[in-house]
């Protein structure tokens, strides 16, 4: 293969990680289910925890090590680590660079598994101090920094409010802080953000949603600076046993190659739904950072390429209303989880435990949307037919 470095980002989708395999020709490398390796002849002075050669999966599968590499390619950064999920990502990134003396500050609405290992057990368990601010403000990030501020973790585009934080600015004050930038990009994916090249020192994804894009696998990354990642490598997976499995790191690598097509898509049908919704009557509001009522929209614009396919918004009605309207769709599916092939959607009523920081017009309760593959005229039919069955 030609110089990677070289190569159009559709092109390294489909060849970093890839090769001839060497006993059969077949010319995409197979799936290996194996979870031992054969020992050199020596094997005396092995490592038996190495995460980067092959001697037990717990550690590291032949797959894992191919989509490591993709990853890593796709995201600009020195290596990547995969787990198990995202959660798993993320856990692994607190686990290995905070300990009792840290401060961490966080964006205040962010996943729910964040909020509680930050906010909730992080704490209790080990005295981590956490501070959660509105990061699309920069004042709140600064007024927040204690001389023991290890990390600061933002979600951009956050969920599930679509909230936009700028990864340039706040990687500057980071570093005049000396603390680590960690953004969770899932919601992008890196054909759409890069923030390692804006500053970022650790982006992570949740590999189920986006970067699989077909709902059928788990999996978590961390890419980076090599010395940050190989400690997360030792320290959160190999010793916690989050290691992704040898078929979901195979269905994943083979769901990256259209990632670009799909988030094409994806972008395209979002913004046209976004704005179908915009001039609903029956809308109390649209969250969707490629409106320009979006209030981070112009930060959107200087980091994103396109705007993604999540969209939250809320009806004018009450709890019931909601559902009936949800339980009206015919295409669009109400289920958890963002970036697969199907329109899926959520209801979050208002006792929602981070309800106190969502944005005023979320506090009624809103409906997250992950617009997927569908012809955009045929999800918009079907938006329509349920708003007129609820007499919206």
């Amino acid at each position: 293969m030609a110089n990677e470095n070289e190569l159009g980002f559709l092109t390294r989708c489909i060849h970093v990680g890839n090769d001839i395999d060497k006993e059969t020709g077949a010319i995409r490398r197979p799936l290996t289910m194996a979870n031992s390796y054969l020992l050199p002849e020596d094997a005396s002075t092995l490592n038996w925890s190495d995460p980067n050669n092959l001697v037990y999966t717990r550690n590291t599968s032949a797959n894992q090590i191919y989509l490591q590499e993709r990853l890593a390619s796709l995201e600009g950064g020195e290596d990547c680590v995969v787990l198990a999920s995202g959660v798993s990502a993320l856990a692994g990134v607190f686990f290995t660079f905070l300990d009792k003396n840290s401060h961490v500050i966080c964006s205040n609405v962010s996943y729910i598994a964040v909020y509680r290992l930050l906010n909730e057990y992080f704490p209790e368990k080990y005295g981590i101090e956490t501070t959660l601010v509105d990061t699309s403000n920069l004042n709140e990030i600064k007024e927040a920094l204690r001389p023991n501020t290890k990390l600061i973790h933002i979600e951009t585009p956050g969920n599930p409010t679509t909230r936009i934080s700028d990864i340039e600015e706040i990687s500057k004050i980071a570093k005049g802080a000396g603390a680590l930038l960690s953004v969770d990009s899932t919601f992008a994916s890196p054909f759409l953000q890069k923030p390692l090249e804006l500053g970022a020192d650790l982006v992570i994804h949740s590999l189920t949603k986006y970067i699989n894009g077909h709902g059928d696998a788990m999996g978590g990354a961390v890419i980076g600076k090599g010395k940050l990642i190989d400690k997360i490598k030792r320290e959160a997976m190999v010793n916690l046993g989050g290691t992704i499995s040898p078929f979901n790191a195979w269905l994943i690598t083979r769901g990256v190659v259209t990632l670009p097509l799909r988030m094409k898509q994806h972008s395209e049908s979002a913004l046209k739904v976004a704005k179908f919704l915009e001039s609903y009557p029956g809308i109390e509001f649209v969250a969707y950072p490629g409106l320009t009522s979006h209030p981070q929209h112009e930060t959107a614009k200087k980091q994103m390429s396109m705007f993604s396919g999540v969209i939250s918004f809320g009806l004018k009605g009450d709890v019931k209303t909601h559902n009936k309207f949800v339980n009206s769709l015919k295409i669009i599916i109400s289920a958890v989880s963002i970036g697969h092939d199907e329109s899926l959607i959520v209801y979050t009523g208002p006792e929602d435990e981070r309800n106190h920081f969502y944005p005023e017009e979320f506090k009624n309760g809103h409906l997250r949307f992950s617009v997927g593959l569908e012809e955009a005229d045929d999800i918009i039919n079907d938006l329509r037919q349920a708003f007129e069955k609820c007499r919206l």
